[in-house]
């Protein structure tokens, strides 16, 4: 912590990347811890693919729907409220996130990348028109997928699915940032999905440092200044508190 805390503290430029462990204790569930990850249950390519999606949208809403619940009902948890802190405090340059239930922005962050879309709405796959979650949402919760208005279309949400491109801008904003840190805090992700999974090791070729925040083990270990094995809620306000402490 120590370490950490040091790091933190004279960076200066520092970025987030966070991935599903940040949200689990708000109650969405991640995707690959043994016992309860989403994947557990779930064949990834046959419900979170787009080509399961065009195949077979009621399939998908009736796997998403639960989930779409949760993140609904969520809240930011303290480590949320951490990263906002620290990006208040003119600490944290970006938070780039792997997740879909926004709940950094509700946290209070302002420069928040999505890497893998959102919830906040959805657009039809045959007209493409836009739609905001609040459109959709009656139809889901009732079991139905939704359609669009204008032309009955099925219509998909604004979150990334298996097979679909990741939106450029948001991966070019990601990169430039990877590029310029000298710090970044991994924070409750098991980087093992690209192209997210090796921006530390960029991070690192390029001089800078890498903290790792996350109960399991990631790869990014073997050459992180310092790894913080522990609850994402309990450690990182911990870690911001002291830094901003030692800062005044």
């Amino acid at each position: 912590m120590e370490r950490a805390v040091a790091l933190l503290r004279s960076a200066r430029y520092t970025i987030a990347l966070t991935g599903a462990g940040i949200s689990t204790p708000s109650g969405i569930p991640d995707f690959r811890t043994p016992g309860r990850g989403l994947w557990e249950h779930a064949d990834p390519m046959e419900v979170a693919s787009i080509v399961a999606f065009r195949r077979n949208p009621e399939a998908f809403y009736r796997w998403v729907r639960p989930l779409i619940e949760l993140m609904a009902n969520a809240r930011p948890n303290a480590a949320h409220l951490a990263l906002a802190q620290l990006e208040q405090a003119g600490r944290l340059k970006a938070v780039i996130t792997q997740n879909i239930d926004g709940l950094h922005q509700r946290a209070g962050s302002r420069q928040v990348l999505e890497l893998h879309g959102h919830v906040r709405s959805g657009t039809c796959i045959s007209c493409f028109r836009r739609w905001p979650a609040e459109e959709m949402l009656p139809a889901v919760e009732q079991g139905q997928v939704p359609r669009c208005a204008a032309c009955s279309g099925v219509i998909k949400p604004d979150s990334i699915l298996f097979g679909e491109q990741l939106p450029f801008d948001v991966v070019t904003a990601a990169m430039e940032h990877a590029r310029r840190a000298d710090l970044v805090l991994v924070v409750g992700s098991s980087l093992m999905v690209m192209p997210a999974a090796k921006w530390p090791a960029l991070v690192q070729a390029n001089g800078g440092r890498v903290v790792v925040v996350n109960q399991q083990p990631t790869y990014a270990d073997s050459f992180a200044a310092a790894v913080l094995r522990a609850d994402v809620a309990e450690v990182l306000p911990r870690l911001v508190a002291a830094c901003l402490e030692e800062a005044e």
